[in-house]
């Protein structure tokens, strides 16, 4: 009884550690007079009395007492630290110091504030972009052709191209006193959007000029004249520009790039000038074969010293245009039947002037900061919109075709199994939109938060796979067979696209998202590693002394909030609402808590070693990425207004995100560094066992039933989308039928309640006319019954074409690809 009165009083105290900021050595002096009064009324035996005072004298006395805590603890720690410390290349620094962090932080600590993602306030449309979107953008897309782009041209049509550069496409991060559309970072993610969902090939044309790029770094690192030269230039069309970073020895680790520029005099337009002479060579380069104008990324060398005494310079990035001579633009690659332009290029002896250099002769060596802290920004915008335009353009298409597509007289749509599928296609559909906007808000707010972009291109394109993958299961022979027709097949190929450029997904999730977020978001960590690597050891201690003692009250802190919240199921933990939303707060702290501990022991245990670690980091990447977006739903639903009819999709998506994060951190806790610690910690934080769960076939019906009827929570789902109700558009033809199908739907059940069920042999017309005749149904319903399967027909069926065609697009597609590869020999020979 004794013993159990002293764990409550720990429990109370441990209590009072999570939820109450009470100053650590108050907490220290209580727990010294509670164990004082228990030894003093006998509630120890002699073994236990000594092991509690141990544990507690211990640590209270090293952290209590500055000198000793410097002498015996802090100053031998940061020794071995200093010893085992990793050293970190330039570009690594670089990459991690890159961008600011956000609300990731808050969540990575392990007690997010909410009132600051309640006050972060969500992105909306200028007028100058709602005209723009409603107009130019709507125009584009009812121009769109994606089969005649992918398959006939291989190319977007002249009038595309025209179009895009008449009306400002590719200026729309530039300044309108460049002749841009200054469009925000919300504005130009829903161009995207709307774009991607019609054709791919497109969006990926819209999208390059407007991200990572020529004109994103001359707007930050570009000298005036270069400014003004390129920026009027790129935003009217008449230059075409690509980034060439990537080549064949180069990809993710962009810092072993061998492509190199040595500073040397050299004739440009008839003078003598100090510059560079660059040889490269580039692959993957998007609208590399069109481009007017070249970025370039390379190393810079100086071996006669004619910049100053260091011979390596570092990475650089240069403007060059693709008429100097030496520059050579390749063949064409075929990305997955992708149309949008994509090919290698070379350079060889390539003279160009220093002021070619981004930023002029002061940028020298800078290139990789420029290219990540750019990318900080940059990634959360473009291929996050692809992702969430696949999303919307899944969920309202897949739902639409299985409310028109019956078996068995009975919508597909109904069907549990295929329920199943459109409840996934729903809930990923609202959790990338939820991630997109917010994430949009710390752009369009000035942040740039590295962690939470690298976080959204990947789980936004990993999502976007899944969903893509749902409805092709859905549409079945629909989706396969290619043609005029079909709108989700060149979705589906193209879906390693995004996958792949700007940070491989395998690379982002084991690598950068907690690699890098565990440095940027830490508290101390940073601090720590900085005093390990001071050459003035007394400041060197003094600055780790206090960065420890830090540390020791932020891990206490989280280890009693994490026992805390999980022995109460999470009921102690804070939320800014009562009821059932409010739970989804609270289990969301959990987490939060229960992350934080496992990442600091995972970190204090591995130290430097952990940089290897890639499964560990992927898993921990996993819980915070899920944690960030079931912060993004909650707070798209608030900021919605909390509509009622949205409920099943923002039940089902935070229930999927908990679900993924007990997952990671389980996995976390099964492969463990230390098993006996990983076994004791879990008990610590899941001490009433693994108790979240999928969201239920119930909820998932309910999501799967918002899809497939027209209603206000279809429609805000799939806002931004190109609405068509067109017959004889390509997804027009879904609304109308859709519409037309379930003005049938209550005639139909009637007449089968009646004993009238079509079977044939008699073509359906004539049925219906039988019907008419013997007074079963009026004129007008007739005239529904006609107008719905003549509608249902259209959209059900699939394109063929004759011997002749294949044969000919196949003769043409080996004829396009021997001309490649003859212009690929000479261009070989050439250089």
């Amino acid at each position: 009884m004794n013993i159990l009165i002293f764990i409550a009083g720990l429990l109370g105290l441990a209590y009072a550690i999570a939820c109450h900021r009470v100053p650590v050595r108050t907490l220290a002096v209580v727990a010294g007079l509670l164990l004082a009064t228990f030894t003093l009324l006998g509630g120890f035996s002699l073994f236990w009395g000594l092991l509690f005072w141990t544990l507690y004298a211990v640590p209270a006395v090293m952290l209590g007492i500055p000198s000793l805590r410097r002498q015996w603890l802090s100053a031998p720690l940061r020794k071995r630290i200093s010893k085992v410390l990793p050293s970190m290349s330039e570009t690594e620094r670089a990459a991690i110091e890159a961008g600011s962090v956000w609300w990731e932080a808050e969540l990575f600590r392990g007690a997010p504030d909410w009132r600051k993602l309640q006050d972060y306030s969500l992105p909306t449309l200028s007028d100058d972009e709602r005209t723009f979107i409603d107009g130019p953008v709507d125009e584009l897309c009812a121009m769109i052709d994606d089969w005649e782009i992918t398959h006939e041209r291989m190319d977007l049509p002249p009038k595309v191209w025209e179009f895009m550069k008449r009306q400002r496409f590719f200026g729309m991060i530039i300044p309108k006193r460049y002749g841009g559309l200054e469009f925000s970072a919300y504005g130009h993610s829903c161009v995207v959007t709307k774009i991607a969902a019609r054709s791919i090939s497109a969006g990926v044309t819209v999208m390059v000029p407007n991200s990572l790029g020529p004109a994103e770094l001359l707007l930050h690192y570009g000298t005036e004249a270069q400014k003004d030269h390129y920026l009027p230039r790129l935003a009217d069309g008449r230059e075409i520009p690509c980034f060439a970073l990537t080549g064949p020895f180069a990809g993710s680790d962009a810092g072993a790039i061998p492509d190199s520029g040595i500073v040397c005099k050299g004739r440009y337009d008839g003078e003598d000038v100090l510059g560079l002479r660059l040889n490269w060579e580039k692959r993957y380069i998007t609208l590399g074969p069109v481009a007017t104008v070249l970025g370039l990324a390379f190393k810079a060398y100086d071996p006669d010293g004619l910049l100053g005494d260091d011979e390596e310079l570092g990475i650089s990035c240069a403007l060059i245009p693709v008429d100097t001579p030496g520059v050579t633009i390749g063949n064409r690659h075929f990305p997955l039947n992708a149309a949008f332009q994509n090919g290698p290029n070379n350079g060889k002896d390539v003279f160009i002037p220093l002021d070619f250099v981004i930023g002029g002769q002061a940028m020298i060596g800078k290139g990789w900061r420029m290219l990540v802290e750019s990318l900080s920004a940059g990634r959360g915008i473009s291929l996050p919109a692809v992702g969430a335009s696949a999303g919307k353009a899944c969920a309202r298409t897949t739902g639409a075709y299985a409310r028109i597509r019956k078996q068995f007289n009975t919508s597909i749509g109904r069907f549990e199994g295929v329920e199943e599928s459109l409840a996934r296609i729903g809930g990923l559909a609202y959790l990338m939109e939820a991630g997109r906007v917010l994430t949009l808000a710390a752009l369009d707010s000035g942040e740039k938060p590295s962690i939470v972009t690298a976080i959204l291109k990947y789980y936004n394109t990993e999502h976007m796979r899944d969903v893509v993958n749902d409805a092709m299961d859905v549409h079945g022979g629909r989706g396969i067979c290619m043609g005029p027709s079909n709108y989700i097949a060149r979705a589906y190929q193209s879906l390693p696209v995004g996958i792949t450029v700007e940070g491989a997904n395998i690379l982002t999730r084991s690598m950068i998202i907690f690699g890098q977020g565990a440095i940027r978001c830490h508290p101390y960590l940073v601090r720590e590693m900085d005093a390990a690597a001071m050459d003035d050891l007394d400041r060197a201690d003094a600055e780790f002394d206090a960065a420890l003692v830090g540390h020791a009250e932020y891990f206490l802190r989280n280890f009693c909030r994490a026992l805390i919240f999980g022995l109460s199921g999470s009921h102690l933990a804070p939320a800014p609402y009562p009821g059932r939303i409010g739970n989804y707060y609270r289990r969301l702290g959990q987490m939060s808590a229960a992350f934080a501990v496992s990442a600091d022991l995972v970190l204090m245990i591995l130290g430097g070693a952990f940089k290897r670690k890639e499964k560990l980091s992927g898993r921990f990447a996993d819980a915070l990425g899920y944690m960030y977006y079931a912060s993004a739903a909650l707070k798209k639903f608030e900021a919605d207004g909390q509509p009622r009819s949205d409920l099943p999709l923002l039940e089902w998506s935070v229930k999927y995100c908990l679900y993924q994060i007990q997952a990671a951190l389980d996995e976390i806790l099964r492969n463990f560094p230390i098993k006996w610690l990983g076994v004791v910690l879990r008990h610590t934080i899941f001490p009433l066992g693994l108790n979240l769960r999928q969201p239920n076939d119930y909820l998932g019906h309910r999501v799967a039933a918002l899809l497939i009827r027209p209603g206000e929570a279809r429609d805000r789902l799939t806002e931004g989308l190109y609405a068509s109700n067109d017959p004889d558009d390509i997804t027009g033809c879904l609304e109308d039928a859709l519409v037309k199908v379930i003005a049938a739907e209550p005639i139909e059940r009637r007449l089968r309640h009646d004993g009238f069920d079509y079977e044939g042999p008699e073509d359906y017309a004539q049925w219906v006319e039988n019907l008419l005749r013997d007074g079963h149904v009026s004129a007008e319903e007739a005239d529904i019954l006609h107008t719905a399967r003549s509608a249902t027909r259209k959209v059900i069926m699939v394109d063929d074409f004759s011997p002749e065609q294949m044969t000919v697009g196949a003769a043409a597609a080996r004829k396009t690809a021997s001309r490649n590869k003859a212009v690929g020999k000479k261009a070989a020979v050439k250089a």
